[in-house]
């Protein structure tokens, strides 16, 4: 599995943690957060999870900033994209079961750690339920 990974200046720990984790598990992931602290704008690292996500040359984006939000936002700007904004394990199970959701917007500074990890192995090891979950999802991207 392909995973691209972006971040911003809070989320650089979690970030590195989380490749690791990834890498140790086979997963090829593609990094393109910032790898200081130093202060970044988060569209210029997640823009580019989005893309990958949006072209398919992955399976899952995984972004992370201080509050998952700025990220979250700006990922949701793609067609094609549904990210999540995620703080516990449960809300990651609901956002693939019911919304296919395909980038995990993690809130670096409302989450510890190992929470963290745990949300982004819960988000790629649950299935998209479909069924009646599909007709909303196709609902999502606007027709103009």
């Amino acid at each position: 599995m392909k995973i691209s990974i972006g971040n911003d200046h809070a989320g650089t720990d979690y970030k590195l943690a989380v490749i690791k984790h990834l890498e140790a598990k086979g997963f090829t992931v593609t990094n393109h957060g910032t790898n200081t602290s130093d202060s970044v704008d988060y569209p210029d690292f997640v823009h580019p999870v989005a893309k990958d996500v949006e072209s398919q040359k992955v399976d899952f984006g995984i972004i992370i900033c201080g509050s998952g939000n700025g990220a979250n936002m700006t990922a949701n700007k793609h067609q094609g994209v549904r990210s999540a904004l995620c703080w516990t394990k449960e809300i990651v199970a609901l956002a693939r079961q019911h919304n296919n959701a395909n980038i995990l917007s993690i809130p670096a500074r409302f989450t510890a750690l190992p929470q963290a990890i745990e949300m982004v192995d819960t988000f790629l090891e649950t299935a998209f339920e479909g069924g009646r979950h599909e007709t909303r999802v196709n609902k999502i991207p606007l027709s103009c």
